[in-house]
């Protein structure tokens, strides 16, 4: 069975279109900020999904919403794709060094939605994107998709590179917690 996604979403801050398929595809990614863009792209590519996602959002003001908002519809997706989440491992974690950095995700797709975060950024702006953002968007992602995700950066100069890490650690997790390797719900209570 295929686990595969489509949300859309409007409001007057932000019109989202998006396409998961957790099983693999295409990767195409346009929310109007170019950073933003390549964080998503980077997820997708290492999490081993499929991802068609467009972003209107209203940047007159910042990026806030559309970075938010993009986490809550693909939280969404994450969630739908998922279905009884039967099959699959449930847990998943990675580190991934970047240069100076080095960052960790953990992560269980459970349905009980929660964050732990703990990376500080040494700049406030990464190009065009506020680095702040990066806790606001993987708290959108968790709660929408019922996951609990836990990020750290151990350390770190350049935010660059630690938003880098935390989205690519975070597809290696999402990649080994959604895979399919039994029959049965991964819990001893039967069902999450």
């Amino acid at each position: 069975m295929a686990r595969i996604a489509d949300i859309s979403r409007k409001t007057k801050e932000t019109d989202i279109a998006l396409r998961l398929c957790l099983d693999g595809g295409g990767v195409s990614v346009d929310t109007g900020i170019g950073f933003f863009d390549h964080m998503l792209t980077a997820l997708a590519f290492y999490g081993g999904f499929g991802l068609s996602l467009t972003v209107r959002g209203d940047l007159q003001v910042d990026g806030h919403h559309t970075v938010e908002d993009t986490g809550i519809v693909l939280g969404q997706a994450v969630r739908k794709s998922l279905g009884d989440k039967e099959g699959i491992r449930r847990f998943g974690s990675a580190y991934v060094p970047m240069d100076e950095a080095l960052c960790f995700t953990a992560l269980d797709c459970s349905g009980r939605a929660f964050l732990v975060f703990d990376a500080k950024m040494p700049q406030e702006q990464i190009g065009g994107y506020d680095a702040c953002l990066t806790v606001e968007f993987m708290r959108a992602l968790a709660f929408n998709a019922g996951i609990t995700l836990h990020q750290r950066a151990f350390y770190g100069e350049n935010a660059h590179h630690i938003t880098e890490g935390l989205f690519k650690s975070l597809g290696l997790a999402m990649k080994d917690a959604i895979r399919v390797e039994g029959t049965g719900v991964t819990s001893t209570k039967g069902v999450l």
